[in-house]
């Protein structure tokens, strides 16, 4: 059975939690649920579909994956893609971006799986506290309210997270620290 993945960092506590509230805000003032649908994320590699019944062979390449750098994940303000995603920025970040790519690049490699995002738009890190089901008069509405406020904390990326599908949301699945 074909079950849905993805590769994503997740940010640690306190400041998952904190993004998780600011989600719920949303959800209530703006009837904007489908952030919710997973814990905060940067997605590194864009969901895929992977047959169940092979999911040790997924488990294994990602236990596989080495990476030296433990990137500095900046977290800054908010931004948009009208008109649709209010989002948290993430500041740029080679270190990121060159984990972003290595990634892509190991699970191409040993799993012949493509990521949408490189042929589609590039690699834009970002954190969704609103999307899909905000409807585009709201998001003026959602904008206005996040634009002018302050979003400031960063992290060490140290692991991968491999989310996978449940019934309603996405679940962290299995965590990856990087090897040297």
């Amino acid at each position: 059975m074909l079950q849905k993945y993805f590769i994503a960092i997740i940010p640690p506590e306190p400041i998952l939690n904190e993004i998780k509230n600011i989600k719920e805000y949303v959800s209530k003032q703006y009837n904007s649920h489908g952030a919710l649908q997973s814990p905060a994320h940067i997605t590194l590699h864009m969901p895929f579909l992977w047959e169940e019944e092979k999911e040790e062979k997924l488990l294994d390449c990602l236990k596989g994956f080495s990476f030296e750098d433990s990137p500095l994940i900046k977290l800054k303000s908010f931004s948009s893609f009208e008109p649709r995603v209010v989002f948290i920025n993430v500041d740029n970040d080679k270190a990121l971006f060159l984990l972003q790519q290595k990634l892509v690049f190991h699970v191409k490699k040993n799993l012949s799986i493509f990521n949408q995002s490189d042929s589609l738009r590039g690699f834009h890190p970002h954190i969704t506290i609103a999307f899909r089901d905000l409807k585009k008069q709201i998001f003026y509405k959602v904008w206005d309210d996040f634009k002018a406020q302050e979003f400031n904390t960063e992290f060490n990326c140290n692991e991968v997270a491999l989310l996978k599908k449940g019934k309603l949301n996405w679940e962290i699945y299995r965590r990856f620290k990087f090897t040297p």
